[in-house]
């Protein structure tokens, strides 16, 4: 997005920047383009540069933990499907050990720049542990 403060809905306001993860205009993901088999996966998945957009603006409108979730989100669009289903497997309470966790937030900010989500990550651990919700080793 060039502009520093998209306004809302972005739709509106910034349509010929938002694109889908594939990288086309998601003004060109249409039903006319679904019905012609011309999409792929990739053209239904958001892109990260739209949600920290979206963070943004959630942001300017004094939505703090809006925008802390949809800047997780795109940090999370670099993970594939079935690592996020893995890890949102670990942070189910009793699932994985304090140091389990601790390694799954090292590897998020490490195999997928996703220092946001690592360290909520830590925080669980560290709330998981105080109230006994950590799996024991």
């Amino acid at each position: 997005m060039t502009d520093p403060k998209p306004a809302y809905p972005l739709m509106n306001h910034a349509a010929d920047e938002l694109r889908a993860s594939s990288g086309r205009r998601l003004a060109d993901v249409t039903l006319d383009a679904a019905a012609g088999g011309e999409l792929a996966i990739a053209d239904l998945q958001i892109d990260a540069a739209t949600l920290r957009a979206q963070a943004e603006v959630a942001r300017a409108a004094g939505y703090s933990q809006l925008a802390a979730n949809l800047t997780r989100a795109a940090e999370l669009t670099a993970v594939p499907n079935a690592e996020v289903l893995r890890m949102y497997d670990m942070l189910r309470p009793g699932r994985a050990s304090a140091a389990e966790l601790a390694q799954l937030a090292d590897t998020l900010e490490r195999e997928y720049a996703a220092p946001t989500c690592a360290a909520l990550v830590r925080e669980a651990a560290e709330v998981y542990q105080q109230r006994r919700l950590a799996r024991r080793q």
